[in-house]
């Protein structure tokens, strides 16, 4: 059944958000309170006047209006905690929590967070006293500062002070009588360029958007004052792409983890104001929605239905469901602002033109608009955003102005020149941030040594040969290569070109310092990937950066290239190197490679209306996992405690699992390309960077869809190693993973023998499926079947009984947990974030208190967990007591327990009933004297290490029931309240983890007290780490305040 949905906003940014909503079919009504005129009674948009600042109305709205979803625009309503109040309420609410959101709305918080998880930002310091702040600023080597106000009633504006004595007028003036601000922050004003990147997250994967750029200045040139915006346009075309792959790691996913390790998930939109300075990428501001107008460029690109991907989202399933993206276009929008803003401005004058805008193929988002007597007349100071796609950035400019310039209304100022820096740097080489680029003849000499010109057949053996195909020229130290189609033989060709890099598996290749495949991989996918087009690989080039030059790292990738070139049969041209200081760590490297090929005009592929029901699908071996599939890998380890260098599941020999991570693609161009230019395929797809279903489905016209027997081709271990560890469900696995298909061929059916047998002379294939109407399909458009019978074929048999039992009992029914508190400073946020991952093995049910009224109640409600109020003053014995807990725990079917700053001693009979089912975690490594506090222990004691230790209950505590230890340093100026806080933070790491080691059954409580882990699998043969590890440590005594 379709939603009704309720935006809440008024600016051109909740106008494109119900834009983008209305397009759904699972959206049935789009309300927009209070709205503008683009909403008001607009198809599937109309507006509504609840009055949005009262959560109690809003709540009573959407149950009185039937909504399944709330989107908030206005951050102040973010920061106020409507999120948590409408999701308390069990209104299904899109956003982040309030204390989530302080990201964006205390300026002091964000500031803070950053430097504790070593995310670079601006220096700064915040002050209450304006001589401490004056001081501050005249000792300061800053050549600029930047002066916020911050308080109850400070002021939105901020001050840019480009000497000491503007910044000192600037504190006083804001902290004169504490009219503007309880406190003022000074921080450097940042130079370089100015880039907004945003993403989609769960609270664990993050989903990138494309890059945008906001125009902030009112005037052309970059003249004027600031305002909230201008005009915007995206993607920014002068961030190169291994640039935005380190944003993505390094800044958007450090903060999502870093949160979440703080016990605080954020789930919602987040944008990063970030700054290219000549020392790398630092963090201007967050914002905890689109920002306006940024919004009115992103979600036009946005190829999904958006509805899906907020459900994924708030569901924890977005690594199921990666949003992607229009790749050859360009949005552009330009907003129309009354004479007079950002001052004061005039209000009521009638806007015209609207229509014939429209008819131009633009979209115009209302901002400042309200309806009178029927006519659209200005009601605010940004009153219009024009947006315009097209395939470029020159043409998507030239097409919003002349929107801009079909709308009238009296004294509209507007710029003309939105995206003049993307335009401007088009023209020109790229490396706005690198404070040293240079690739010194020397390094050439090193990496390329006396390259040759013969064809394939050249030496390895101390040099590297360069790969020469016929019609191609390049000289060592030249800027360009050169092709000759005339002389490759081509009679009328056509070009085809696609660029790649490697992702998450990079990052694996450097924390296993394992370089010798990476480059192999890298010509692999780009030639695969024009290889859907039937064309053949004609030259390649790589582009490499790195913090400092490894001569030896770089000379593997590359030998790795070059034999990869050899086999695909296509020149090796070139390459560019970048040393770039100040943004890559020691080891750390970028790689990206690019490949241009071609094919004759008649004989191109993928055209999707030529598939028809019961052709077959012939699927092609893959040699190991790409793409998406590594966040979830990535979750594995994380939730296991496993290692890259752990070995790897089944018989893998003694390979690790890094190293089965790191195989590279199969190259199937040599194999495939005489068969794809015979004529009888119809179409091919290269199953890389997406799953088994979106990969085939991307081949196939609307119209049919596709049944797979998973049970006709061999899945590898891996894949039922990877579905049993990530708890995942079968539709979870094809839609993430290939599990085995590195390619498919849609070819006519009675040619299906023939082409799988000229295939199988170079290639292991199969045919696993056919074309078929959906209503053969069950609704779906691709249909898997038989896959846990084939993931139970596939395992060895020390897998056999998981995967078997994962039939008979699915994954996805979680181990219940009920969490005992007793108020506040307590690890239950880390327990509820961590069972909403879709790699949980456990599923919080219930909440138990002996306190009434505490926040973390409040908490559980509001992540829609029951909870229950067990007062222990109200029973007039202990065994009274437990009894209580023990039924309303068996009410809810509960299986484990976790104590989180319970402070009630439970009776025997209880601890024996539940006996390693209830978990603790205690602030120590180490025993504590009775009636001693831990941290004053360890300060006294001259320790080096402490930290906190997760462990079974039981009767009599025992060093032997230890599950989980995170170790904490001990600094020499640490009081006793910061070491708590440290160790507060380490609890909150290590309980989850120790609770999904119990739920998954890898560890569990022996009969003699003693903590077991379980050795079906060397994958998870962590008892000998662990012993390592605890041999180090003693597990502690709980303190009086701990349940024993």
């Amino acid at each position: 059944m379709a939603d009704r949905v309720l935006v809440i906003g008024s600016g051109g940014r909740e106008h494109a958000l119900a834009w983008k909503l209305a397009q759904s079919p699972h959206v049935k009504h789009v309300f927009v309170a209070p709205g503008n005129a683009g909403t008001a009674d607009n198809g599937k948009i109309s507006n509504s006047a609840v009055l949005v600042s009262n959560h109690t109305i809003v709540t009573q709205f959407c149950k009185d209006h039937n909504i399944g979803l709330v989107l908030v625009g206005q951050e102040a309503l973010l920061a106020a905690g409507i999120v948590d109040d409408l999701r308390a309420a069990g209104v299904r609410c899109f956003g982040p929590s309030a204390k989530a959101a302080q990201l964006a709305s205390n300026t002091i918080f964000a500031k803070a967070f950053l430097d504790r998880h070593g995310i670079p930002t601006a220096r700064w310091k915040a002050f209450t006293n304006p001589q401490e702040a004056c001081r501050f600023i005249i000792s300061t080597d800053f050549p600029a500062c930047v002066v916020r106000a911050r308080g109850p009633a400070a002021r939105k504006e901020v001050t840019i002070a480009t000497s000491k004595e503007e910044a000192c007028r600037a504190v006083q003036e804001i902290m004169q009588d504490r009219m503007f601000g309880e406190m003022v922050v000074v921080e450097e004003l940042l130079q370089g360029e100015e880039l907004s990147c945003l993403c989609f997250t769960d609270g664990v994967t993050v989903a990138s958007m494309p890059p945008a750029q906001a125009h902030k200045r009112l005037l052309d040139g970059d003249q004027g004052p600031n305002t909230g915006g201008m005009g915007a346009y995206c993607p920014v075309p002068q961030v190169p792409e291994v640039l935005l792959e380190k944003i993505n790691d390094a800044i958007l996913q450090h903060v999502v983890d870093s949160m979440r390790q703080e016990g605080t998930a954020y789930v919602g939109v987040l944008q990063t104001g970030l700054m290219l300075t000549k020392d790398g990428v630092k963090i201007l501001n967050f914002k905890c929605q689109f920002g306006d107008p940024q919004c009115q460029v992103i979600l036009p690109l946005l190829k999904n239905d958006f509805y899906e991907v907020i459900q994924a989202t708030i569901d924890g399933k977005l690594c199921s469901f990666m949003p992607a993206w229009s790749e050859n276009s360009t949005a552009v929008c330009v907003v129309m602002a009354s004479p007079g803003y950002p001052g004061d401005y005039d209000k009521g004058m009638e806007v015209t033109g609207l229509l014939q805008a429209k008819e131009l193929g633009l979209q115009v988002f209302h901002a400042g608009t309200t309806l009178k007597d029927g006519r659209v007349v200005t009601s605010g100071g940004r009153v219009l955003s024009i947006t315009a796609v097209k395939e470029d950035l020159i043409k998507a400019l030239g097409e919003a102005n002349r929107g801009v310039a079909a709308i009238r209304f009296k004294g509209a100022t507007y710029r003309k020149d939105i995206g003049h820096r993307g335009i401007q740097l088009l023209k020109q080489s790229l490396g706005l941030i690198y404070k040293e680029r240079r690739v010194e003849a020397l390094i050439s000499d090193v990496l390329f040594h006396q390259l040759e010109t013969s064809v394939v057949s050249g030496t390895r053996s101390g040099k590297i040969s360069y790969i020469k195909k016929r019609g191609s020229h390049s000289e060592i130290g030249g800027f360009a290569g050169f092709f000759d189609l005339k002389a490759s033989g081509y009679d009328d060709p056509i070009l085809v070109s696609q660029a790649k890099g490697l992702g998450p598996k990079l990052q694996i290749a450097q924390v296993c310092k394992k370089h010798d495949t990476i480059g192999q991989d890298l010509v692999a996918m780009c030639v695969n990937a024009i290889l859907a087009q039937g064309a053949e690989p004609l030259f390649f080039l790589y582009y490499f950066a790195c913090g400092k030059l490894d001569v030896e790292v770089t000379e593997t990738i590359k030998e790795g290239i070059a034999e990869a070139c050899r086999n695909a049969g296509c020149a090796f041209l070139g390459r560019e190197m970048a040393e770039v200081t100040g943004t890559y760590s020691s080891g750390e490297y970028d790689l990206a490679g690019f490949v241009v090929g071609a094919v004759e005009r008649g004989q191109m592929l993928l055209q999707l209306q030529r598939a028809d029901e019961e052709d077959v699908l012939v699927g092609l071996a893959s040699s190991g996992i790409h793409g998406r599939g590594f966040s979830i890998i990535r979750k594995i380890l994380l939730m296991s405690s496993l290692h890259y260098s752990s070995p790897a599941p089944g018989s893998c020999g003694e390979k690790t699992l890094g190293d089965i991570l790191l195989n590279p693609s199969k190259m199937y161009s040599p194999s495939l390309l005489p068969i794809l230019r015979s004529g009888h395929v119809k179409a091919f797809a290269f199953i890389a960077e997406e799953g088994l279903v979106e990969g085939i489905s991307r081949i196939l016209p609307e119209h049919v869809g596709a049944v797979l027997d998973a049970l006709s081709w061999k899945i590898p271990e891996i894949f039922c190693w990877i579905y049993r560890e990530g708890n995942l469900s079968e539709e979870e696995m094809v839609q993430t993973f290939h599990c085995g298909i590195g390619a498919v061929l849609v070819v006519q059916k009675d040619l299906g023998q023939h082409v799988l047998k000229d295939i199988q002379r170079h290639e292991e294939a199969w045919l696993i499926g056919k074309v078929a109407a959906p209503c053969h399909t069950g609704g779906s458009h691709i249909k898997v079947e038989n896959l846990l019978e084939a993931l139970q074929l596939s395992s060895p048999q020390h897998l056999l009984n998981t995967v078997v039992e994962s039939q008979n009992q699915p994954r996805k029914n979680k181990v219940k947990v009920a969490v005992l508190i007793s108020g506040t400073g307590t690890n239950l946020a880390a327990l509820i974030s961590y069972a909403k991952e879709p790699g949980s093995c456990a599923q919080v049910v219930l909440v138990i208190s002996n306190k009434s009224g505490v926040e973390e109640l409040r908490n559980a409600a509001r992540a829609g967990i029951p909870t229950r109020v067990i007062d222990h003053k109200l029973y007039g014995s202990r065994s009274e007591f437990d009894s209580t807990i023990d039924r309303v725990l068996e009410e809810f079917a509960v299986e484990l327990i976790c104590l989180s700053g319970f402070m009630r001693v439970l009776s025997s009979p209880f601890l024996r009933k539940w006996k390693g089912k209830i978990l603790n975690a205690s602030p120590s490594l180490f025993p504590p004297i009775k009636d001693g506090n831990a941290h004053q222990q360890a300060l006294h004691s001259g320790f080096k290490v402490t930290g906190c230790t997760v462990h079974f209950v039981l009767e009599e505590s025992s060093p032997k029931a230890v599950i989980h230890q995170e170790p904490v340093s001990v600094k020499a100026d640490d009081t006793e309240e910061m070491l708590s806080e440290r160790v507060k933070e380490a609890e909150c790491r290590a309980f989850p983890i120790a609770l999904q080691l119990v739920a998954s059954g890898a560890v569990q409580l022996g009969a003699d007290g003693k903590t077991y882990w379980k050795q079906e699998s060397q994958s998870l043969c962590l008892q000998e780490e662990k012993r390592d590890c605890m041999s180090s440590f003693v597990a502690m005594e709980p303190q009086e305040t701990d349940v024993v």
